[in-house]
């Protein structure tokens, strides 16, 4: 390693919002977390909703009396074509000339089956 490019590797202490602190080592002496795996949901368990401008409160009012109804559900006839019986082709362009070079061979006149 070239030396005096690297940063200090330092004992810092990191604090949280909630009030936990503990200590590690990193290039900052003090690092300050908004959250920690003191207070964040996953860890504890516990749900702590931020609402901002009564937005939770809203949606939870909005949404508390909906109910879902299975009794009016209709059934419906499932129905499939039948499939066609024209030749598919992958070359389109083929398809064309090929049809063009048959008006030719029969006068413009065209079979009907």
């Amino acid at each position: 390693m070239k030396e005096g490019i690297h940063p200090k590797y330092v004992e810092s202490s990191v604090t949280c919002a909630c009030g936990s602190a503990f200590k590690t080592r990193s290039t900052k002496p003090v690092i300050k977390l908004d959250i920690c795996s003191a207070c964040h949901p996953f860890f504890t368990g516990k749900q702590k909703l931020v609402d901002s401008a009564g937005m939770v409160d809203r949606f939870k009012k909005k949404y508390k009396e909906v109910k879902v109804s299975t009794a009016r559900v209709k059934k419906v006839k499932l129905t499939f074509r039948k499939p066609s019986k024209k030749k598919l082709t992958t070359a389109p362009k083929k398809a064309k000339k090929a049809a063009a070079e048959e008006k030719k061979d029969t006068g413009g006149k065209t079979e009907n089956k």
